[in-house]
């Protein structure tokens, strides 16, 4: 994992370690030995009201911090000229320029997030059909194409946004026999299409591949998901979305997959987020479409040193920012999960 500190410190310091105080936006499990006395944490995992967060960040040395707070002025005005750093839990972060140090994890989630996209990739075996189908009863006798859904073998994938995200992704594809990968981008990106290999095309590329994996930042020139992309797809078409929900028009998502002009889609970040429970999306359970969200999970990753597991970390990049640290060793834990399925392995 990498971390990066960047910008000045406001004014020269001589305050010992112990002296320090941090303010830590979420509550997060303390490790001892690891921390400064002067170490004081939110009691919630509900995000600080800003209200609550103006009063916290009087008089202190470093804030730790989490996407969901609004890091602006007013909020480094209350801290006033003693705030040295902000250190963030994510891999990028906008802060007022005030000569104040940030710190954040750029690449930290990249093999992650390429995880939980080829997760969602299953889309297209139905698995939701499936566990829901054992649950309640109606795993029958085998039957030639009861569940039949669509594999990764010698299909073609299109990345949408080649970045390192895409790059992982298509690496981590690839031991499936993947036949073809190609890719949309403002513009061609040739060294790291060389690594998978990868070839570059226009929106053509959408009438060709049988999955469509979305892996771009949000800007005015990624709005691109919407109906002109989806009536380029094939009807047997799976589209997986792990960059930002608001790259997606989620109408014409849900229109897509209602009118059959897509098979599949599945969703790891949604506008807003959560999705309300009723949202038409979470309706469609008809025969050939499968929509599978959930919530914005690839930073849920319990060997991610510094994310949610190693929280002393930030503790310590707060301080790097103030005072020589040594760090040391760290454990961390495990996570077992299961999920019954019906025999649907030769379903394809």
């Amino acid at each position: 994992m990498s971390a990066v500190i960047f910008g000045g410190p406001r004014e020269p310091h001589s305050e010992v370690l112990s002296c320090i105080k941090i303010f830590l936006s979420s509550e997060m499990p303390t490790v001892a030995g690891r921390v400064t006395d002067g170490l004081e944490q939110w009691d919630s995992d509900d995000p600080v009201p800003h209200s609550e967060l103006l009063k916290k960040v009087a008089g202190i040395q470093g804030l730790y911090c989490l996407l969901s707070e609004r890091i602006d002025a007013e909020i480094l005005d209350a801290a006033g000229t003693s705030l040295r750093v902000v250190s963030t839990m994510s891999v990028i972060f906008l802060l007022p320029c005030k000569g104040i140090r940030l710190g954040y994890t750029p690449d930290v989630l990249t093999e992650a997030a390429a995880e939980l996209t080829v997760a969602l990739l299953p889309t297209s075996r139905q698995l939701l059909e499936a566990v829901n189908e054992a649950k309640i009863g109606c795993w029958g006798s085998w039957k030639p194409l009861w569940m039949c859904g669509y594999g990764l073998t010698d299909s073609t994938v299109g990345i949408v946004g080649l970045g390192c995200i895409g790059t992982a992704v298509a690496m981590q594809l690839k031991p499936f026999g993947v036949k073809k990968f190609l890719y949309t981008n403002i513009a061609p990106q040739p060294e790291m299409a060389a690594a998978i290999p990868a070839e570059f095309g226009t929106g053509q590329v959408f009438s060709y591949v049988l999955f469509i994996v979305t892996c771009c930042a949000l800007t005015p020139e990624t709005l691109t998901c919407n109906s002109s992309m989806f009536s380029q797809m094939k009807d047997t078409a799976i589209f997986i979305n792990t960059s930002r929900g608001g790259v997606v028009n989620q109408d014409d998502l849900h229109q897509a997959l209602a009118n059959g002009h897509i098979a599949a889609a599945g969703l790891d970040v949604t506008v807003p987020e959560p999705l309300p429970t009723d949202h038409p999306l979470f309706k469609l359970k008809n025969c050939g479409e499968c929509v599978l969200a959930w919530g914005h999970l690839p930073c849920a990753n319990q060997g991610l040193a510094g994310v949610h597991a190693k929280p002393c970390l930030w503790v310590r990049l707060i301080n790097s920012s103030c005072r020589t640290w040594h760090g040391g060793s760290d454990s961390s834990g495990s996570l077992s999960v299961s999920v019954t399925l019906p025999h649907i392995a030769s379903a394809t």
